[in-house]
């Protein structure tokens, strides 16, 4: 009965687990960013079209853990903007999966991503410009809407937080409530479309093991951190990140 839930051989799902604890330690200690290394992983494993239900459904296992490990840390004042949005944007996210290539959408966040070096001047200033409380509503609805087609925008948001002077434990505390409720909708909707099935839902599960691994290494390593550190990861996570959705889809990878 068990064996056949595992259609796939056992260094598959063994990968999935070691690649997501890496990945979701440096998620940790950079503001971001797990998603994003995952793609290149279940790319190669299963297809460009399952990345993103596999990769949101880990994200989902593994928030309740990050969560509980940094609810005292979480800002409140900015879920209250931009989970009610995100959700919204998830639902949209629904019917435009199945109708939208999402190639120009990773190619002009990956410009963004890598512009932020300039703009933080590669470390030296903390902040760039003035961040309103309003402005979490839009992005919570921009950035669900984009990642539940492609998968994983993480970084994206880090230029945000950073202008809104949250850092370390509050960024990482912040960005988990306000995706929580988002990916048990993004759950949902992919399974009401029939793109989460059968063995993705393994992988998926066993990704989310793995990220909660991640999180308990990360938590440890992220509290011996000084917050110019933590800003100069956060940025090395966007320039990376950036750079590899910009040559990942103009074919260099």
């Amino acid at each position: 009965m068990i064996e056949s839930l595992f259609t796939e051989p056992w260094w598959m799902y063994a990968a999935v687990f070691l690649a997501g604890m890496g990945a979701y330690i440096i998620s940790v200690i950079a503001g971001g960013g797990g998603s994003l290394i995952m793609i290149p992983v279940m790319n190669f494993m299963v297809g460009s079209k399952a990345v993103a239900p596999i990769i949101n459904l880990g994200d989902m296992i593994g928030r309740p853990s990050r969560l509980f490990i940094f609810w005292k840390d979480i800002r409140w004042d900015v879920v209250i903007w931009y989970a009610p949005a995100a959700v919204s944007g998830v639902l949209l996210a629904g019917w435009l999966f199945t109708q939208v290539q999402a190639d120009w959408f990773q190619i002009i966040i990956g410009a963004f991503l890598v512009s932020t070096v300039f703009q933080y001047r590669f470390g030296k200033k903390e902040q760039t410009f003035e961040m309103k409380k309003w402005y979490w509503l839009p992005l919570g609805f921009g950035v669900a809407t984009i990642s539940t087609i492609v998968g994983g925008l993480g970084p994206v948001l880090n230029p945000f937080y950073l202008n809104a002077g949250i850092l370390k434990e509050e960024m990482i505390a912040t960005k988990t409530a306000n995706s929580f409720f988002m990916g048990a909708v993004q759950i949902g909707t992919y399974t009401f479309i029939g793109a989460l099935y059968g063995d993705l839902w393994i992988f998926g599960i066993i990704l989310g093991l793995g990220a909660t691994a991640g999180n308990l290494v990360g938590k440890k390593l992220l509290s011996s951190m000084t917050d110019e550190t933590f800003r100069k990861y956060v940025l090395a996570v966007m320039v990376i990140s950036g750079a590899y959705m910009i040559l990942s889809k103009i074919g260099v990878f």
